[in-house]
């Protein structure tokens, strides 16, 4: 359902009820059955399968790709595998309850109620987002009894603090740099990072930290032209400014300045500040890769969420009204969206989509068409995963 990018469970009982697709399935799945499985039985399944199960499957995917060192050329500093770690809205329910676990809102006077999620994905520079570690942000049963407006949610930054110790646990030895957004600036979230051996590039804004802040602009003033550079491409010009050794409550932190100078589209210039705190040292030799690394952070909004929720996979419908099964549904998505993903950049097929398919959706469309109307046959697969092939993922130019 999510590989071919459906959109719905119902869609299943429309289209998967061919003879060839039946075929196909048993073909790769090394089943025998009579009849392709009605969506009211993956419903049943996926209530009674603990999400545990599909999230060792995600990770075992993510170790894997690691382990053949497939991300290898995409590392920070050729060291840190870059993890930007972001909420978002996953499914709205309007005024009526789903579950105990709802998150509530008021607004005019009403209360409304609806689920998020907080995902680490690994994200690299040609536009994989790969989710490495879930955690649901969800209230306890027992916050529910206290009222709307003084009760203590669950929120984006509890989720982190039950995810990090997740992530360490499932990738021990991994060089992690975690890419975060202004909401991450505070001593917990250093302290977490210290702990765990892990770097960080947080976007910093001045309401996050306001007396660091005010610091970094009265010590930018005093610049050191060994802590200042200008990088010129076309007609790009970036202004580079860093002031390393901060003390704030035990850790030292780094702030890294860059001012991007660009022709807009009605031909002015136009300046773009950016901004972040970072414990990597900050030198005329890598200032360059740190900043190109803490605007990847976007890549888990763009070719993460945002694809998951218009690309065809339909993140904030509503699977399923069951806890478990939703749980279950948001972790298939998961696993879908990273065999997509590579499939779709891979060499074997990147050169021809835009010549044989047309887009990456048509992609998606043309394997339902095959599955539902050509059968496939024991004797060509084992032909095709008898020739040696690689598939390779460049770097862009």
């Amino acid at each position: 359902m999510f590989l071919l990018k459906l959109g719905s469970r119902r869609q299943i009982n429309f289209l998967f009820h061919t003879e060839e697709f039946k075929e196909n399935l048993n073909l790769l799945s090394g089943g025998n059955n009579e009849r392709v499985a009605h969506d009211g039985t993956l419903e049943n399944i996926l209530r009674q399968s603990p999400p545990g199960n599909l999230s060792r499957l995600k990770r075992k995917m993510i170790n894997s790709l690691i382990r053949m060192r497939t991300l290898e050329n995409y590392r920070l500093l050729a060291k840190y595998y870059l993890i930007a770690t972001d909420g978002t809205g996953h499914l709205a329910y309007g005024e009526k309850r789903h579950c105990p676990h709802c998150l509530t809102k008021k607004v005019n006077g009403k209360i409304y109620y609806y689920h998020n999620v907080l995902d680490a994905k690994i994200v690299t520079e040609n536009g994989f987002a790969l989710s490495a570690e879930t955690k649901m942000i969800e209230n306890s049963p027992s916050a529910q009894k206290l009222s709307v407006m003084k009760k203590k949610q669950d929120c984006e930054l509890k989720a982190f603090y039950r995810l990090a110790p997740k992530l360490k646990k499932e990738f021990p030895q991994l060089k992690i740099c975690l890419l975060l957004d202004s909401l991450y600036a505070c001593d917990k979230v250093f302290k977490i990072c210290e702990k765990y051996g892990w770097k960080y590039i947080i976007t910093f804004k001045e309401g996050s930290m306001p007396e660091t802040y005010t610091w970094y602009e009265s010590l930018k003033k005093k610049e050191q032209p060994e802590n200042t550079a200008t990088v010129r491409a076309g007609e790009i010009t970036q202004k580079f400014n860093w002031v390393s050794g901060i003390k704030y409550r035990g850790p030292e932190i780094n702030i890294l300045e860059c001012n991007e100078r660009k022709p807009g589209k009605d031909g002015l210039l136009t300046n773009t500040r950016f901004l972040w705190i970072t414990n990597l040292k900050i030198n005329e030799c890598n200032f360059k890769e740190i900043a190109k690394g803490g605007r990847l952070r976007w890549k888990i909004e763009n070719e993460g969420f945002n694809t998951q929720k218009n690309g065809g996979y339909n993140l904030e419908h509503s699977y399923s009204r069951n806890e478990t099964a939703s749980k279950n549904y948001y972790l298939l998505l998961q696993i879908a969206h990273i065999i997509n993903q590579l499939m779709e950049k891979g060499s074997l097929l990147k050169k021809q989509i835009r010549k044989t398919f047309g887009s990456v959706r048509n992609i998606a469309r043309q394997l339902l068409e095959d599955f539902r109307t050509k059968a496939f046959t024991f004797e060509k697969l084992q032909s095709c995963l008898a020739t040696p092939f690689q598939i390779r993922f460049e770097l862009p130019p």
